[in-house]
């Protein structure tokens, strides 16, 4: 038998509750919240993600989240589009563009290569990559994935089918370890990250060690 004195009330506790995080307590007192608030308010509050459904695409660029064929990133022409910045989600671009220290472009993979997840290199927006740094424009790649193992072993697959490409001049870094291992990217604070991009080494020296 159910708990709930409505059925509506019931569903919409049950849709709260499969977001991320959010348990049936919690659930139940966003659900309330909602109920006590202007219909106005709470209309907006729907149609909101009905568009963000319905409306938002990601970048042929850079596979960042758009409303347009190409995101605001790419398309301004005061950045530098020689360097660019490899992460592993859109979170981590937001917590980057945070700091206020990185003026080139990013390239979006999607996740990590993870086996234990069924994660693989055809999972992952590694092709378009591969594309770009094949174009001989790009003068830096810099890899900015969490400091885990499955970040290690994304960034070590890369390198490997990035020189393989035998692209001159090009300069292949990571972040600073200012990030502690184990860390995930959108955790740390904007001054740690900033300092971490900003002394980025080369990878070679990370597979010499």
């Amino acid at each position: 038998m159910s708990t709930y004195s409505s059925k509506i009330l019931e569903e919409a506790v049950n849709e709260f509750s499969r977001l991320p995080g959010i348990g049936k307590r919690t659930a139940l007192r966003l659900v309330l919240h909602l109920l006590k608030a202007d219909p106005a308010d709470v209309e907006k509050f729907g149609n909101t993600f009905v568009r963000l459904r319905n409306e938002i695409r990601y970048c042929n660029q850079c596979h960042n989240i758009s409303e347009t064929e190409m995101c605001s990133i790419c398309s301004d022409h005061k950045r530098d589009d020689s360097v660019v910045c490899v992460v592993e989600d859109v979170r981590d671009v937001i917590a980057i563009e945070n700091t206020n220290q990185f003026n080139g472009k990013y390239h979006v993979l999607g996740g990590i290569i993870s086996p234990m997840d069924g994660i693989g290199p055809g999972e992952l927006n590694v092709e378009s990559l591969v594309h770009k740094m094949a174009a001989g424009t790009i003068k830096e790649i810099i890899m900015a994935l969490s400091a885990t193992m499955e970040g290690d072993t994304t960034i070590f697959y890369l390198y490997k089918k990035i020189i393989q490409l035998n692209v001159s001049d090009i300069k292949f870094s990571t972040i600073a370890r200012g990030v502690s291992v184990g860390d995930e990217l959108e955790y740390a604070d904007e001054v740690t990250l900033g300092r971490s991009i900003l002394n980025r080494t080369p990878y070679e020296n990370a597979l010499v060690k």
